[in-house]
């Protein structure tokens, strides 16, 4: 069994290793958002690589189809996005050990029907701001495109997470897209509103970045 490995250094770059990536606590998750399955809230110190990825994969099981049947039926002049969490959402944060880090690939199935259907595709994290260079790449490196990554600047570190990201929604939204989808792992990542549908993927208990 592969188990998970601490977060701390998982950017893995050396240049960025020394950056101090923040760890989220998820409280607990709105009941209209679309979730993995209840055997997902085991720690995750005992949970295995097979483990996340089926639970991943069963949130997308419910995202991708409406993603699909959202997709072929747009509103007159509507510009449709999709905002995506980071770290065990569209990225492989916690399992293995390589930068540029994996993509999740559930996430990226749905990301990559969406890209290649006129959807914009924005990432929302609690990076800060120093490794942005570094997300990016790593980002597009593993088949994403980036329609705008929002990190967080030097006040937005003292900032509540979850504010936060819902701010960076409602900045998406004045730029005249419709977030037709909020995908993330964290209840941080999908409060707050500014989207038509949220789907969270397993964090087990907040155990996951």
């Amino acid at each position: 069994m592969t188990t998970r490995r601490p977060w701390v250094g998982r950017i893995a770059a050396p240049a960025v290793a020394a950056a101090a990536l923040l760890t989220l606590a998820a409280p607990a998750e709105a009941a209209t958002t679309a979730t993995a399955p209840a055997a997902a809230t085991a720690a995750a110190a005992d949970v295995d690589y097979t483990t996340w990825q089926r639970d991943c994969q069963a949130v997308m099981d419910q995202a991708l189809p409406y993603l699909k049947e959202r997709i072929a039926a747009p509103r007159p002049g509507e510009r449709q996005a999709i905002v995506l969490d980071i770290d065990n959402t569209a990225l492989e944060t916690d399992f293995g050990f390589s930068y540029p880090q994996p993509a999740n690939k559930p996430v990226l199935e749905a990301a990559r029907y969406a890209q290649d259907h006129g959807v914009a595709v924005f990432f929302v994290t609690a990076r800060p701001g120093i490794i942005y260079s570094f997300t990016e790449y790593n980002l597009k490196h593993r088949g994403y495109r980036v329609s705008g990554l929002y990190v967080r600047g030097l006040i937005d570190l003292f900032r509540n997470v979850a504010d936060y990201k819902t701010a960076q929604r409602a900045d998406i939204e004045s730029k005249g897209y419709t977030i037709i989808a909020n995908i993330g792992n964290s209840a941080t990542d999908l409060s707050g509103g500014h989207a038509e549908r949220t789907f969270k993927l397993p964090d087990y208990d907040g155990q996951l970045s």
